[in-house]
């Protein structure tokens, strides 16, 4: 089955290019891994203490599906199960942007954490997001969805830079988010084919 993912450039192109920390999409080692079904993530450093984070996963279910299952807010806490609440504070998705707070409990490489978050919305392609208040000192990255398997299914790419204010050492901080941004990844891998079986058998 013919597996062909959206290249880098097209996003470029069609969505005003990205800054060169997002500029990020798997390499051959990485599809192969993606491939065999498993999710990939990796948290890099940098010189200012932020988090450069890079992850992605294939999914067996449409873009516009795995979009609805990821941009739902009831659906957040399915997705990342440290999550407490998730609200539209500004906006609607609907007219192209809003503004969610989203707050985490504390786990044992991270406390308890705010977040506000403005999203800007391309369905069903690109979700970009930065920082507009809460615990993050930096947030700046993107959601892309791009078609695979003749638009059957789904590959994820995500890319975030971040950076905390709260009393937590960056190394630890880091440690968070390689632990937990796989299991997020393969949750919503989950929950989108659970909602494209559902979809079939209407």
């Amino acid at each position: 089955m013919k597996r062909i993912a959206a290249p880098l450039a097209v996003f470029s192109v069609l969505f005003g290019g990205a800054t060169s920390a997002l500029a990020w999409a798997p390499d051959a080692q990485v599809q192969r891994q993606l491939q065999r079904g498993q999710s990939w993530a990796e948290v890099l450093p940098s010189a200012d203490g932020a988090g450069l984070v890079h992850a992605a996963i294939d999914i067996a279910a449409p873009p516009s599906t795995v979009w609805a299952v990821m941009t739902d807010c009831k659906m957040a806490s399915r997705l990342v199960v440290t999550l407490t609440s998730c609200r539209v504070v500004q906006g609607d998705q609907r007219s192209g942007w809003d503004v969610r707070e989203q707050v985490t409990k504390g786990s044992l490489f991270l406390p308890q954490i705010r977040n506000v978050v403005r999203a800007d919305y391309q369905p069903y392609s690109l979700i970009r997001f930065h920082r507009q208040g809460g615990d993050l000192r930096i947030e700046e990255g993107e959601w892309r969805l791009a078609p695979i398997d003749g638009g059957a299914g789904t590959q994820v790419i995500y890319v975030n830079r971040l950076a905390t204010n709260i009393l937590a050492p960056a190394f630890a901080v880091r440690a968070g988010l390689k632990h937990d941004m796989p299991k997020v990844l393969l949750n919503l891998r989950r929950e989108s084919l659970a909602a494209a079986r559902k979809t079939q058998g209407t």
